[in-house]
């Protein structure tokens, strides 16, 4: 191994360990150890303004095929169709909870199963898979989450059982399409997948999986929320639906540009525009329309809501993974992982998913998919494997073992966080009990999936 790889590799370990340490906020650290990986690896030791180039990759935006086109997003250096499309997504979100979407599916689901406290557990676990299939998952456990404590209070019950289901079903949720956790988005744009393609691999066995949850959640937390109902006080006042829209106009809007996003991203294999694209066309959309119907302040609402420290995180994140593809430790694990395997595609297989759901774990999902897509890459270049089993695969690994812990994804952080500031806080020997035997289960039923149909 170089003196390069050596330096790349400490980096890496450094920015993991800070990541983990959680003492900076992440998105210093990533950059701070992007910003070392371009002047000290690539300015100092290799002395390489062509790694750095092809690190920052910004040249590919220029590009027709960055819009439009099918062709696929290098894995090297930024990967910025990923960084575009979050975007985008997020000035959406921003306008959907600015006109009450959120809010208003949550009680007219309660509505309609007449608040009682089983019934709500099962709609709202479905409904955090459903819209994590299309909205990122830290949005939806945020929104599902504040509605729950809002219930709780009212309807005297607690709200942890729901939203640990909640968190759960949004990172299973989000594990069936392109669109629904980070991981993913940062696998589809790097391998030129689209969403019918997800849809395809990894729908059917989170359809599965889905139901074995659901009854596991249910079976688990039924007694203690029944209970809760017979605390409840007669004659209650129930938040009614109507009360999250504030605009009628904007609140339609809001809809149609959530709609036209879903026929985008699911037809953007046969209109060929790219997820980059699409993530521009809709924050276009939701700014012009947000403009026009409530003016410039609603406008100036989106754009400071918007988590500009978790794109910077991600620029900070590909550039470190960049120093260690340029130097060549990704393809030095990739063989590892080849020779531990001896080819054999099941071992491959069993190896990339019980690594990638227990490192997922503990650590974030989103920089160890940024980590491990061109491992893969290289895996599948070596040793001959299709690279589609291997990418579904890191897929369903880094998206479900995430759920295993408080800190394995971020929307586990927030739906834990929401609870906290509520006055229910959830410590990890709870967080455990109800997540991690699941999480082990479906781990083990996607493997088998993955055997079944692919091996």
């Amino acid at each position: 191994m170089s003196i390069a790889a050596i330096v790349a590799l400490i980096i890496f370990i450094a920015m993991f360990i800070l990541i983990v340490m959680d003492k900076i906020e992440r998105h210093y650290v990533t950059l701070i150890c992007g910003g070392l990986i371009l002047a000290v690896v690539f300015g100092i030791i290799m002395q390489s303004s062509q790694a750095v180039l092809d690190t920052l990759n910004v040249g590919g935006i220029a590009k027709t095929s960055f819009w439009y086109g099918e062709a696929s997003e290098s894995t090297t250096g930024v990967n910025w169709a990923t960084i575009v499309f979050i975007l985008g997504m997020m000035v959406m979100v921003e306008g959907l909870g600015k006109a009450g979407f959120f809010r208003w599916l949550c009680l007219v689901l309660a509505k309609a199963v007449k608040y009682k406290t089983v019934s709500l557990l099962v709609v709202f676990m479905i409904m955090s898979a459903v819209l994590s299939m299309f909205i990122d998952s830290i949005t939806v456990v945020l929104f599902l989450a504040a509605v729950t404590v809002e219930l709780s209070k009212i309807l005297r019950f607690n709200p942890i059982p729901m939203i640990l289901s909640e968190i759960f079903c949004a990172n299973l949720g989000g594990s069936a399409t392109m669109c629904g956790d980070p991981p993913n988005i940062i696998i589809g744009t790097s391998f030129g997948y689209s969403f019918a393609d997800f849809m395809t691999n990894n729908g059917p066995i989170v359809l599965i999986c889905f139901i074995v949850v659901l009854l596991y959640f249910v079976l688990m937390f039924r007694k203690e929320l029944r209970e809760s109902e017979k605390n409840r006080r007669a004659n209650v006042s129930y938040p009614q639906p109507n009360e999250a829209i504030e605009n009628k106009k904007t609140f339609v809007c809001a809809i149609i540009i959530f709609a036209a996003a879903v026929i985008l991203l699911v037809t953007h294999a046969q209109t060929t525009l790219t997820v980059a694209c699409i993530g521009v066309i809709i924050a276009a959309a939701t700014l012009i329309s947000m403009f026009a119907l409530e003016g410039k302040d609603t406008l100036k609402y989106i754009v400071t809501r918007i988590d500009y420290r978790t794109l910077l995180f991600f620029v900070g994140l590909f550039l470190t993974v960049g120093g260690l593809e340029q130097t060549g430790v990704l393809e030095i694990i990739a063989g590892f992982i080849g020779d531990l395997s001896g080819g054999n595609i099941i071992i491959m297989v069993a190896i990339i998913i019980w690594i990638s759901a227990i490192a997922s774990a503990f650590i974030d999902n989103i920089p160890f998919a940024a980590t491990m897509a061109p491992v893969i890459e290289s895996m599948a270049a070596t040793t001959g494997v299709n690279l589609h089993v291997l990418a579904y695969t890191l897929s369903m690994g880094t998206d479900i073992g995430g759920n295993m812990t408080p800190i394995g994804a971020s929307a586990n952080v927030v739906g834990t966080s929401v609870s906290a500031k509520a006055g229910h806080p959830i410590g990890w020997g709870r967080y455990m009990k109800a997540c991690a035997p699941i999480t082990f289960i479906v781990v083990g039923l996607m493997m088998v999936y993955v055997f079944i149909r692919y091996c």
